[in-house]
């Protein structure tokens, strides 16, 4: 069986995976906070664990993988977003609003993932589906001493974890009140302890506990889920590397209190944030972009997974037009090579391999570029990308992605040339060279310059183009 490794964020090291039970692998993943459109370093957590989840399911089976990624549906800024918007005119109650808003973002959520070809998990839980497993917990870890009530709110002492508490970050003390958003508020035994429950106005969501009618705090509703979905141990805990503190931080150290006998997650992976032409996305800056920005100018969405997943995800992602642009070069003639082709009953081995080591699927798209086209086709399935014979854009001729071009002013929308370009890419590939030189010569007696390149066949359209005489080879 393929050995795969990862790098362990708790650990700071990188490990042989090897999951709790090998008939059914768990894994959470951070999921967004349903109050706006995903932004697109939101879409990058949900491709890396898209492709993880593929190489889970590669090597131990389909049916032994569960992959669980959540809905955060309470929040103060569903909260301020219904409020902006009934402060607009916006008709209904602040209630109906919220509700109103995280329908409509989830739906957005997944018809955005589903253009860069995004699995959905076995399990997309809603934080308002689990209040009573958050309420459960909070009284566990009140019992263990772990937490106190003080007006209306419950909160975790961090003084009674200390020996643990920054463990996951490899922060000190001081350098998580330095560096962390908290919250001042007179009622609090250390500036670092974190809402578990707070109280809700009558005008907001709000649920019956044993503190009064309120909502949980963020950081809990991750730990119930999970608990709930996966048990008390699994193997593999996701997100991006903004919320490793304190989000996951503060996961770990309830999660731990409430159920001390069991591991919480064995193996913590964060992917590094995403920037814009080298800087970070800001509306401010005017390089902020929602996936579904992109998306509608024009950019596929196997394209910006393309992209995306060309970066190692543990280092910074940087999205220029220029990646963009020959990434959509690069798929082409991956397209151009793999349509009508029978993929491999199998993934080649190099590119398992490669993906094996902490995702490396970079290192994989290298080793992709050498492959025959039905090897290609079969690796291009495992890392997401969808097969050419679903897929237009390709053949047109954008960007030049159909391989053609001219300095000469003539028309590159050439579905003859085209043909035959695929035609002499076939017989190169099964290395049928003879007959591969003969149809090179008519082509380009037509007045065609044609070379091999590493996206497939290029073509330029000299002077002497005659395009009657590409119609007479077809």
């Amino acid at each position: 069986m393929t050995e795969i490794r990862l790098h362990n964020t708790r650990t700071r090291r990188k490990e042989r995976f090897e999951p709790l039970d090998r008939s059914n692998v768990r894994m959470y993943v951070c999921g967004p906070t349903v109050y706006d459109r995903s932004h697109l370093g939101n879409a990058r957590p949900a491709l890396v664990f898209d492709v993880l989840y593929r190489l889970l399911r590669h090597v131990y089976g389909e049916k032994s993988v569960t992959y669980a990624r959540n809905f955060t549906d309470v929040d103060d800024r569903i909260n301020e977003t219904a409020r902006d918007r009934k402060a607009a005119g916006a008709s209904g109650t602040i209630k109906e609003l919220i509700r109103q808003r995280s329908e409509e973002t989830i739906r957005w959520y997944q018809e955005d993932m589903n253009e860069l070809c995004i699995l959905r998990p076995d399990h997309e839980p809603r934080a308002t589906e689990y209040i009573a497993e958050m309420i459960s917990m909070i009284e566990n870890i009140i019992a263990k001493g772990h937490a106190y009530e003080v007006e209306g709110h419950v909160l975790f002492s961090v003084d009674n974890w200390h020996e643990e508490y920054g463990v996951l970050s490899g922060r000190t003390a001081d350098e998580m009140i330095a560096g962390a958003r908290v919250e001042v508020a007179p009622y609090k035994k250390n500036p670092m302890d974190f809402v578990l429950w707070k109280p809700s106005t009558e005008d907001l969501p709000g649920w019956d506990s044993p503190w009064g009618c309120g909502r949980p705090g963020w950081h809990i509703e991750c730990s119930a889920m999970s608990h709930k979905l996966l048990g008390g141990s699994f193997d593999i805990h996701g997100g991006g590397a903004d919320l490793l503190f304190p989000h996951h931080e503060n996961e770990l150290a309830q999660s731990r209190c409430a159920w001390p006998d069991e591991e919480f997650a064995r193996v913590w992976l964060h992917n590094e944030m995403l920037l814009v032409d080298g800087k970070k996305m800001s509306k401010s800056l005017g390089n902020f972009f929602t996936v579904r920005d992109i998306l509608d100018q024009g950019v596929p969405g196997e394209v910006i997974r393309f992209v995306m997943l060309s970066t190692h995800y543990r280092k910074p992602m940087d999205w220029t037009n220029k990646k963009r642009k020959d990434a959509s070069k690069r798929l082409a003639g991956w397209f151009r090579r793999t349509d009508g082709v029978a993929p491999a009953s199998e993934a080649p081995e190099q590119v398992v391999a490669a993906l094996a080591d902490d995702l490396n699927i970079h290192l994989a798209m290298t080793e992709m570029e050498k492959l025959e086209a039905g090897d290609l086709k079969a690796a291009m399935r495992l890392i997401g990308l969808p097969d050419a014979e679903s897929i237009q854009w390709f053949r047109s001729s954008g960007d030049n992605v159909a391989g053609i071009e001219s300095s000469c002013g003539h028309d590159v929308n050439q579905p003859a040339l085209r043909e035959l370009m695929d035609i002499w890419q076939m017989l190169r590939e099964k290395k049928d060279y003879g007959a591969a030189d003969r149809l090179k010569e008519r082509i380009e007696a037509a007045g065609v310059k044609l070379t091999a390149g590493r996206d497939g066949p290029r073509a330029d359209l000299t002077p002497d183009f005659d395009p009657a005489k590409l119609e007479d080879l077809t």
